[in-house]
């Protein structure tokens, strides 16, 4: 049985990238074609998910360059290991500054403050390195 073959197109709407970017992605060596129909290139379907993880980690900060070397990965490459877990806590560090920013933006859509960001609670909600800090309490503050 000959698995599915999807043309460049189809990839494209499947996994929201442009037909450049999975040219580029296969000129980099990140993905490969399965070939052609006519000018068309085709993939296999189980590149969508690889797309997935690849769309995944550009999003997350990662290089070209890192990301041919993650899927290159070994359980022997030790030192990728290393710059994996460092990526880890960088990822992590992004996570609670968002979180931090989405906090602050969610209490300055309702504060009453007369200058937004001079609120005291906007503030505290973006210097708080605690992610989980509270917000709505600008009612009582402002």
């Amino acid at each position: 049985m000959t698995t599915p073959l999807l043309d460049i197109a189809e990839v494209a709407d499947h996994s929201g990238l442009a037909a450049s970017a999975l040219r580029y992605y296969e000129q980099q060596g990140l993905i490969s074609s399965a070939g052609r129909n006519g000018l068309r290139r085709t993939y296999t379907a189980d590149v969508v998910p690889r797309l997935t993880l690849i769309n995944c980690a550009r999003r997350a900060g990662f290089t070209i360059a890192e990301i041919q070397a993650f899927l290159r990965a070994t359980p022997d490459d030790t030192d990728l290991r290393t710059q994996l877990a460092t990526k880890a806590r960088e990822v992590e560090e992004d996570i609670a500054r968002l979180i931090r920013m989405r906090d602050g933006l969610n209490h300055a859509a309702t504060c009453t403050h007369s200058r937004l960001v001079e609120c005291p609670e906007f503030k505290r909600t973006l210097s708080t390195p605690d992610a989980n800090s509270a917000v709505g309490e600008c009612n009582s503050m402002c």
